[in-house]
């Protein structure tokens, strides 16, 4: 029968029982009626089994797609006594209480939005609304973050602002920069969000260990460090200083452009590494260096602090630091002169950044696929959405419902 058919497909436990099937050849959807067996289910539950009150009216859970039709599973669920005399709704094994769809396609949901990045490609794909797609998102990103390890270790940390929408509205993204995930985001970049994003995540034992953490030189960051975690070094994350330099070396190529008309077309030339060049804009750069121009003196500055990297030391780092700020007064270049000046009030996490291999690459990464999200769903009007996206597709978490069996 089609019924043994499909209770063979389902492989719901015996006490519920496929009791006929519906097709509606207008809507191409497909209804399967489920019903409880109750001799089944006090045979399975002989110690807990009180008595049925009675049964809820019909509910709908949509499940997997039958070929082209929409498929819903249709049941009465039953009111169950207990040992002291409370009424409770028995859990269907297919679906929560709560919802109006079954496990199987909640997995199903899922998995097509982190093949296609998109909740309203996946609404469409799947033939449900979007807010079905928006909830599924946000339930499974509260499940993934309650089954998080709470104790879990981390030795670094990263932290860095993405903006949000038009204007300056910025959320803080706080991630692990060994795994690459996103441990979660707040909203705003002042120092109190920042201070409720890190005691949100982290308790006092975790705290203890965090030995290193990257930034930008945001001072609210500076200031929550300091504050909660005071054991911590403050690294100033590579990939910022160089392209504060870069932009600064571009700054004093726009100056000069008007006064040397072989500066014209240059700005790749001299931003990009030398090793990624272009045989045109190789020679185009050889052209810049021969001329006697400030241009060039910048470029090499900025080339001989990338030359501190990897520095054996603090004091080495330091020492060679303090070195590289009196070239850069002595060439007395005003947009070089301007980022020195930052850099040596920020001395401690420049230097820790010169001698540590901790860099916020990963965080920048994890910033490339944030702004992948934003393009791909055409902006989000609301933080809390926001926020469940990027956790939802880089928090690595453990998304999926557990079916009750």
């Amino acid at each position: 029968m089609l019924e043994d058919f499909f209770n063979s497909l389902l492989s719901f436990p015996s006490y519920w029982v496929v009791e006929k099937i519906e097709h509606n050849s207008i809507t191409d959807e497909v209804f399967i009626y489920v019903k409880f067996n109750t001799k089944n289910y006090k045979e399975k539950h002989q110690e807990s089994y009180y008595g049925i009150h009675d049964y809820n009216p019909y509910r709908t859970w949509r499940h997997l797609d039958i070929l082209q039709y929409k498929t819903f599973i249709k049941a009465r669920l039953p009111r169950i006594k207990d040992a002291k005399g409370g009424i409770n709704t028995l859990e269907p094994p297919w679906g929560q209480l709560s919802d109006r769809h079954t496990y199987l396609f909640e997995r199903r949901v899922i998995d097509t939005l982190l093949a296609t990045r998109n909740q309203t490609k996946t609404s469409s794909l799947l033939q449900c609304c979007f807010s079905l797609v928006n909830r599924i998102i946000h339930q499974s990103t509260q499940r993934g973050l309650g089954r998080r390890d709470k104790n879990a270790i981390y030795g670094q940390l990263s932290i860095d602002e993405k903006s949000f929408k038009k204007g300056h509205n910025y959320v803080t993204v706080l991630s692990d920069p060994v795994t690459g995930h996103v441990i979660d985001v707040s909203e705003g970049r002042t120092k109190a969000s920042c201070k409720e994003l890190i005691n949100n995540n982290l308790n006092a034992e975790q705290k203890e260990n965090v030995e290193q953490v990257s930034m930008d030189m945001w001072e609210a960051y500076i200031n929550t460090i300091k504050e909660i975690l005071p054991k911590s070094k403050i690294v100033h994350d590579r990939f910022h200083l160089v392209q504060y330099l870069n932009k600064a070396v571009d700054l004093v190529r726009r100056r000069e452009v008007k006064t040397y008309e072989k500066l014209k077309n240059s700005r790749y030339a001299l931003l990009k590494n030398r090793f990624n060049l272009t045989m045109k804009q190789h020679f185009k750069f050889e052209d810049v260096l021969n001329l006697n121009t400030k241009v060039s003196l910048a470029w090499r500055l900025k080339e001989s602090f990338k030359s501190l990297f990897n520095s054996p030391s603090y004091y080495e780092a330091h020492s060679r630091f303090v070195d590289w700020l009196s070239f850069c007064n002595w060439e007395k270049i005003p947009e070089i002169s301007k980022v020195a000046k930052m850099f040596a009030n920020h001395v401690v996490g420049v230097c820790n950044a010169l001698v540590e291999n901790l860099s916020n690459a990963m965080a920048e990464r994890l910033n490339g696929k944030i702004q992948e999200i934003k393009t791909i769903g055409r902006g989000y009007r609301s933080f809390l959405n926001f926020r469940s996206a990027i956790l939802f597709f880089n928090g690595g978490l453990n998304l999926y419902p557990q079916q009750i069996l």
